[in-house]
């Protein structure tokens, strides 16, 4: 059971990210009109990056997470194939 909490948390916090990452480019594409050359880009680049940079995270730790499920069970990663229509 706290499997499953753990993969639903983890869903939701990359939900949460990929929003943010929608809501920094509407914001980007206000501030750049308002704001023409005074723009930040860097600023706005470097904050992109580091969602990025927690989606990596994410991935990184749900397939850790998933290793360590099948270890658990005894069963070797590479043993398991997913069906077509996962």
């Amino acid at each position: 059971m706290m499997e499953k909490e753990i993969r639903r948390t983890l869903q939701r916090l990359r939900r949460t990210v990929e929003k943010a990452e929608r809501e920094l480019s509407a914001l980007e594409g206000t501030i750049r009109t308002a704001e023409a050359g005074d723009f930040p880009a860097d600023d706005y680049s470097e904050a992109r990056a580091h969602m990025r940079d927690v989606v990596q995270f994410v991935d990184e730790e749900t397939a850790r997470l998933r290793m360590k499920i099948l270890e658990t069970g005894g069963i070797e990663p590479g043993r398991i194939r997913r069906s077509s229509g996962a």
